[in-house]
């Protein structure tokens, strides 16, 4: 047994999860997300508890196992509580504002760079701090990661757009040799 796929799932009470042909529903107070299970992985809910099981033993159902019970358990806590993350632009300079739904970077090149977050996704902006905040665990991730390669810390100075608490190996550069 896969050590993720078997731990069973508690559903709390004020989430309610349907399960339809190969398509499992889990709605919240925060919203609801949905995702199409893949064939060999079977969910059954039992007494307010979820179980993801699969039908064999092979090494690609296993695989599917630990990560479909990953996906579904993102899901409730999702719509329960959200996920967000912050990340923080460093260097002089550089700065972001808000524009109707849209986010504008200066990062130091000739022009702005236009983002336009999905509309699942809300963005605080406070001075060089963005948090991205959503209940779909993998489009929160997404956009961070676009965000940040906007342009990605620099190895001598440090500068650009890091994760908060993110450390960032610096280089000693030409004059140190």
């Amino acid at each position: 047994m896969s050590r993720i796929g078997k731990e069973p799932i508690k559903i709390p009470d004020n989430v309610k999860v349907e399960i339809k042909d190969q398509k499992i529903k889990v709605i919240g107070p925060k919203g609801e997300l949905e995702r199409i299970l893949h064939p060999r992985i079977k969910v059954e809910i039992e007494n307010g508890i979820l179980f993801v099981k699969r039908f064999s033993d092979d090494n690609f159902q296993k695989s599917l196992h630990g990560l479909f019970r990953s996906l579904i358990n993102n899901m409730i806590i999702g719509v329960t509580n959200g996920f967000s993350k912050t990340l923080e632009i460093v260097g002089i300079g550089y700065k972001v504002e808000k524009k109707g739904s849209c986010v504008i970077f200066n990062l130091g090149f000739s022009h702005p760079i236009i983002f336009s977050p999905p509309k699942e996704i809300n963005m605080e902006l406070r001075k060089q701090i963005i948090e991205i905040r959503g209940i779909d665990k993998e489009l929160v991730g997404q956009v961070a990661a676009k965000i940040r390669s906007f342009k990605p810390p620099e190895p001598y100075k440090g500068k650009g757009i890091r994760y908060v608490g993110e450390e960032v190996k610096k280089k000693a550069g030409k004059t140190a040799v």
